[in-house]
């Protein structure tokens, strides 16, 4: 498949900023008129197509955020959200809230119905499917619109812009850590399939862990789930999977899972098959929600501190915002912008709560 054309690539061939390309090729007359004809004559060559993404958003102000998120009804996004309204309001901008439903196209969508002149930038976490498809082309024509973008939670590599994330691994490996101090020989692990970063590198914790303290990672104490079994019409089967390891892994005395939902069914199936909970099994899981405070026994878990990472994710996003806003093109490259891009990462804390020793 041919990759599509961006302004990024136009501008970084001529040598000249992105919004001077996005200008000229809007026949703006602010762009010098040889300029505008050798833009617009490159462009031509290469048959550029522009992307109805945000054109001509750079100056037209809205004082508005757009939100992207996966679930409206997961415990995390609602907290990340809150965050974030609430420096927006402190600082004078609008919140929209915009739902992918894990879902690629319905993220490419939202994005396209937001940029056409609703928000002024976008603080979003990618869905699954795209995370499956690898597909970040909307991410990135956003960006060369003019329209900055925050990543959160769900970042990738590919897609040059700020991000805050918490210490996936770093929480993993103290999680199991403390599995293990507490004397857990046989520890399980239930985790998402290797696409969804936050998984994978939650995974990989787990077995660092287990290295450092020379501990052996048995592939029959590791369960990857399809991520479909967290949905609620499929609980049974999340239940049945987890009961398969239990039966399977006789010994097994702790466990740690990489989401809310799957350590606190882990608790539900331990107390069906008679294991008492921490005295037979220990768990700890991952994100701070309200199933965890109100389980019976209530989860210890890794606290990743949504509100913290909505807060920072504003924060990073109106910064910009106001950067372009008071700066304009003057003595700022774009290479220099692409330069300035922050990775936050939000240190996230152990909670212990009944269901650890």
């Amino acid at each position: 498949m041919k990759k599509k054309v961006t302004l990024k690539q136009i501008a970084r061939e001529l040598d000249v900023s992105v919004s001077t390309v996005s200008r000229a090729l809007a026949d703006s007359k602010e762009i010098g008129e040889n300029t505008r004809r050798r833009i617009q004559a490159y462009a031509k060559f290469l048959n550029y197509k522009p992307n109805n993404i945000a054109l001509s958003l750079k100056n037209k102000k809205t004082k508005t955020i757009g939100v992207l998120i996966p679930e409206i009804v997961h415990h995390f996004f609602s907290t990340v959200i809150r965050g974030i309204e609430i420096v927006a309001n402190e600082r004078g901008y609008n919140v929209i809230v915009g739902l992918s439903n894990e879902s690629f196209s319905k993220e490419v969508l939202n994005m396209e119905m937001l940029a056409n002149g609703s928000i002024d930038g976008f603080v979003l976490s990618i869905s699954k499917e795209t995370l499956l498809k690898q597909d970040y082309h909307h991410f990135n024509e956003t960006i060369n619109q003019g329209i900055p973008i925050v990543m959160f939670d769900r970042v990738v590599n590919e897609v040059e812009c700020d991000k805050v994330i918490v210490d996936d691994f770093k929480g993993s490996v103290k999680a199991v850590k403390k599995l293990i101090a507490n004397g857990c020989k046989h520890i399980g692990l239930i985790t998402t399939m290797d696409y969804v970063s936050v998984g994978r590198l939650r995974t990989q914790g787990y077995l660092r862990a287990l290295e450092e303290s020379q501990m052996y990672a048995a592939p029959n104490l590791i369960l990857k789930l399809d991520d479909m079994v967290s949905l609620e019409e499929n609980l049974d089967v999340l239940e049945n999977e987890i009961e398969q390891l239990f039966k399977k892994n006789p010994k097994i005395d702790g466990v740690f899972a990489v989401n809310e939902l799957y350590a606190v069914t882990a608790m539900k199936v331990a107390k069906k098959l008679g294991l008492a909970i921490p005295d037979d099994l220990q768990v700890i899981g991952f994100t701070d929600g309200v199933l965890s405070k109100h389980a019976s026994p209530s989860l210890t878990i890794v606290s990743q501190h949504g509100q913290k990472i909505g807060e920072k994710a504003a924060d990073l996003l109106i910064d910009r915002l106001e950067m372009d806003e008071d700066d304009g093109d003057a003595n700022i490259s774009d290479n220099t912008r692409e330069q300035a891009f922050e990775t936050c990462v939000i240190e996230t804390e152990i909670i212990e709560r009944e269901s650890t020793k």
